[in-house]
């Protein structure tokens, strides 16, 4: 974020020029929202209000909505944004299986209804103190299916929302899958062909699509480990199916650089502030 400065404070990138001939130049200028986006400040919705509020300014003068930059624009923002962000919150759940992680469907309750004081963890040792205002605008930031289990982000911050989930997005993200193979449940690893284990590394498709490469190998002999750089719907399920395998649990135990670690089904703790995806 980029706190009010003296113009000499300002980095300053030559402005692009755009061609008057060559129709796939592109523009020289995107919108304001967007290059805040990109600059890691907020996301488009959060920049959206600020602009609205009269909080950002852009070369000294206040910003309009849908304002066309360069990146040559000096883009500045008012303290009380600043403030806003300070206060928003990151929070990690152990999802149980059972819930859903965003709106309520099919008669199943959010992953966010059990982010209550009683069920924060005790060893969650943050200094932010819970509030009900913590709840407005708590989203997921990536999904996690009904039957399973582990780590869940929700946040009030469109900055982390993008880091994980917008479409330049490569987080990685880990699972931990216990499968069988027809009758084998017990040293599935021994039953199940070495080529086929190749192939969810990289070789399926999903709904006539290639999917990203993916590391995938053995945890134990009932148990793989995924690493995925994508979050299709079901993906590891519909992934295993193809190869004949089927799952019969599934844990996400990492997103980024933020582990599972040991919080309990269930229960919740704020993302430290010493923390990075």
């Amino acid at each position: 974020m980029t706190a009010p400065l003296p113009p000499s404070g300002a980095r300053r990138i030559p402005k692009p020029v755009a061609s008057s001939t060559s129709p796939d130049s592109g523009p020289a200028t995107i919108r304001l929202n967007k290059r805040m986006a990109e600059l890691g400040m907020c996301s488009r919705r959060e920049a959206d209000d600020w602009i609205d509020r009269g909080w950002v300014r852009v070369n000294g003068k206040p910003a309009l909505m849908g304002q066309p930059v360069s990146p040559s624009d000096r883009i500045e923002v008012a303290q009380q944004a600043e403030h806003q962000q300070r206060q928003q919150v990151t929070i990690l759940i152990n999802k149980p299986v059972g819930y859903v992680s965003g709106q309520a469907e099919d008669g199943h309750e959010p992953a966010v209804v059990l982010v209550q004081p009683q069920n924060r963890w005790t060893e969650c040792n943050s200094r932010m103190r819970w509030g009900h205002e913590q709840l407005r605008g708590l989203a997921p930031a990536g999904r996690l299916d009904i039957d399973s289990i582990g780590l869940l982000v929700l946040t009030q911050d469109g900055r982390v929302a993008r880091q994980l989930i917008g479409e330049d997005s490569e987080m990685e993200k880990e699972y931990l899958v216990r499968v069988s193979y027809g009758a084998e449940t017990v040293n599935v690893q021994g039953a199940f062909p070495a080529e086929q284990l190749q192939r969810l590394c990289h070789g399926l498709s999903l709904d006539g699509v290639p999917l990203k490469l993916a590391q995938v190998s053995w945890q134990n002999p009932e148990q793989l480990r995924f690493v995925l750089k994508e979050g299709k719907k079901r993906q590891i399920r519909r992934m295993c199916e193809q190869v004949g395998l089927f799952v019969t649990g599934l844990k996400r135990v990492r997103i980024g650089r933020v582990n599972l670690g040991h919080l309990p089904v269930g229960q919740w703790r704020y993302l430290a502030s010493h923390e990075r995806f």
